[in-house]
């Protein structure tokens, strides 16, 4: 039975996943919300760059989703700056009985110990009261930090630390509110960006850091953060605008998760703007970008994992992969209790063949 299936948020994440609800047989489009005058009233194929239109067009807001109850909602809408509003809409989506999965709000990846104990009830009681349920994951965090360690972990007859890493030029990575007022890329060394703000990055990475201690059963103590920045050593272009001499063109920063005084679960990111700063960070597996896992334990591994993408390079080729990680879960979702749904308790995901 065709699923009918709605979607917010046609950014970077949000026109790939359209992609696939326009082509992937077991969905079937009914509505598409986006937050930009000049994309209202313009067909999801479009939107989506695919040439058969789908008789589809943009709406702005939650009404007109709600309108056509759709079985349920991919939700690609901005969330890191937008975090209240972005827990709202899912609320409201859940409200309606409709099963929520996608990439925002990042918290509700796996929000114990992360969000507020009343921000949680709330929602698991809209969640209960109204059968619905909603997973949010993508790719970091998400699979590489989720699905991925817990699969090798599985192996292991001990486990000593988990590391999963993000080493990546984001040259080429397009949306500039990240990758400026987020990330603080082409900004004064001396100025703080969001990013770095006490506590964020573990607002941002602590659901990783949970999730990974709940699936060995390890408790943590603290979570420590750590960050450096390189400036870049003359002007450059890149796909999100102008970096300048002197200014913030690579990051490295860990989010580490600490059990009796010892670093068990770690997030590190590398992230650079050319791929000649800081040749003494980690490097890639492949060139432009990839994540790796390496557990130390008895076996121990290091996992690289290195997407590519007929369409794009290794950004567009991540992003593809976290849209990819959302739409295939939404019938594991639709079937699955109410409630917050993790990479803990759904089955095993799998894509559909095409052929």
């Amino acid at each position: 039975m065709t699923i009918r299936v709605a979607l917010v948020g046609t950014g970077n994440v949000g026109r790939l996943a359209l992609r696939q609800l326009i082509d992937d047989p077991r969905f079937e489009l009914v509505a598409v919300s986006v937050s930009t005058a000049e994309k209202i009233g313009v067909d999801a194929a479009t939107l989506a760059g695919t040439d058969t239109p789908t008789g589809v067009t943009a709406v702005a807001g939650l009404d007109d989703i709600l309108a056509e109850t759709p079985d349920a909602v991919v939700y690609c809408a901005m969330g890191d700056t937008r975090p209240i509003e972005a827990f709202n809409d899912v609320c409201r989506f859940l409200e309606a009985g409709i099963d929520v999965v996608g990439t925002a709000p990042v918290p509700l990846q796996y929000p114990w110990g992360v969000m507020p104990d009343k921000a949680i009830a709330k929602l698991e009681a809209i969640a209960a009261a109204n059968d619905a349920s909603v997973f949010i994951n993508g790719v970091d965090p998400g699979f590489a930090n989720d699905l991925i360690p817990f699969a090798f972990a599985g192996t292991c007859q001990r486990v000593e630390q988990i590391r999963c890493m993000e080493i990546a030029d984001y040259a080429t990575y397009d949306g500039a509110t990240v990758m400026f007022d987020v990330m603080g890329f082409g900004k004064p060394l001396d100025e703080t960006p969001l990013l770095f703000l006490p506590g964020v990055l573990t607002a941002a990475w602590g659901t990783t850091i949970h999730q990974v201690a709940a699936g060995l059963g390890v408790e943590i103590d603290e979570i420590v953060e750590i960050h450096d920045s390189a400036p870049a050593p003359d002007d450059f272009e890149i796909s999100a605008g102008t970096i300048a001499a002197g200014t913030r063109a690579a990051v490295r920063f860990e989010i580490i998760g600490t059990a009796k005084g010892k670093p068990v679960i770690v997030v590190e990111h590398v992230t650079r703007l050319r791929e000649d700063l800081r040749p003494d960070w980690a490097q890639p597996a492949q060139p432009g970008g990839c994540y790796r896992v390496e557990i130390t334990g008895e076996p121990s591994y290091r996992v690289d994992i290195c997407p590519t993408s007929e369409r794009g390079d290794h950004n567009h080729a991540a992003i593809v992969a976290g849209a990819g990680r959302v739409v295939n879960a939404i019938p594991a979702v639709i079937a699955a209790p109410p409630g917050i749904r993790t990479t803990l308790d759904l089955p095993l995901v799998t894509g559909s063949y095409t052929g």
